[in-house]
């Protein structure tokens, strides 16, 4: 018999709550993954996932919980938090546990909106432009002008890639982190990038994500049941140390044409 599990999104506090009821089993984690996936996608700042209407039906269904927490470690935007009446319990999955929404909230300070932008674009030509536009806004709000050149590059390809090969509606992203920049772009493509490193200087394509591997302290991807999101985090040159094999969790892109 099928268990059954829903889930309810609640956005008038500080942060979005996702409450879960019913059965967490086998049959039911691969629905909770799709949907705090799918959630993060949309890079909120933090979520709380409220478990207290959830009955733990086998131990081993907790996986599902360890597994988006590893998924999304580097991913730049959101933190995941769990609010359960039985904490012990649901400490084995490596997440902070609070007993309500209010210590929750208090635990994760408060949100600020305004170091968030996004942008719809469908895939046509001047979608690069736009999404340049918005980068320039985010930097001189930010105060983050050394920024804005590695944030274009690195848009620029992402909104290309779109356009020359997955050909869907996508929204790019823009979050600031302390002293350091998100750029994120969500299309409707299950088509991951694919990085395998330098190419031959007689290749044609294949340098998306050379160029984005160059000015981008990290970058990565997440699978959703809907398409995918492809991230990077842009930090000061100047202050940090370039590090290697900054791509986590990606495969490579093919070099669009120019937007």
């Amino acid at each position: 018999m099928t268990s059954e599990l829903t889930h309810r999104l609640v956005t008038e506090g500080m942060y979005p709550v996702l409450q879960l009821s019913g059965v967490l089993d086998a049959g039911t984690a691969r629905r909770v993954r799709s949907i705090l996936l799918g959630l993060l996608a949309h890079q909120p700042e933090a979520v709380v996932v409220d478990v207290t209407g959830v009955r733990l039906a086998e131990p081993g269904a907790l996986q599902v919980l360890r597994d988006v927490a590893r998924e999304t470690a580097d991913w730049p935007a959101a933190h995941l938090v769990l609010c359960a009446a039985d904490g012990d319990l649901w400490r084995a999955t490596g997440l902070t546990v609070w007993p309500g929404h209010s210590e929750a909230f208090t635990h994760l300070g408060t949100a600020d909106a305004d170091h968030y932008l996004s942008l719809a674009l469908d895939p046509v030509l001047g979608a690069a432009r736009r999404s340049r536009e918005l980068v320039t806004e985010a930097c001189g709000r930010w105060d983050r002008p050394e920024l804005a050149g590695p944030a274009c590059i690195v848009v620029t390809e992402m909104v290309n890639n779109v356009v020359a090969h997955a050909h869907t509606p996508m929204t790019v992203f823009l979050a600031r982190h302390g002293e350091a920049m998100s750029v994120a772009v969500r299309d409707e493509s299950p088509v991951v990038p694919e990085f395998s490193g330098p190419v031959a200087p007689t290749s044609y394509g294949g340098r998306g994500l050379l160029l984005i591997d160059a000015v981008a302290a990290r970058w990565g991807n997440l699978r959703l049941d809907d398409g995918k999101v492809v991230w990077a985090v842009l930090e000061d040159q100047r202050e940090t140390a370039s590090a290697p094999d900054r791509h986590l969790g990606s495969e490579g892109m093919a070099d669009p044409a120019r937007g």
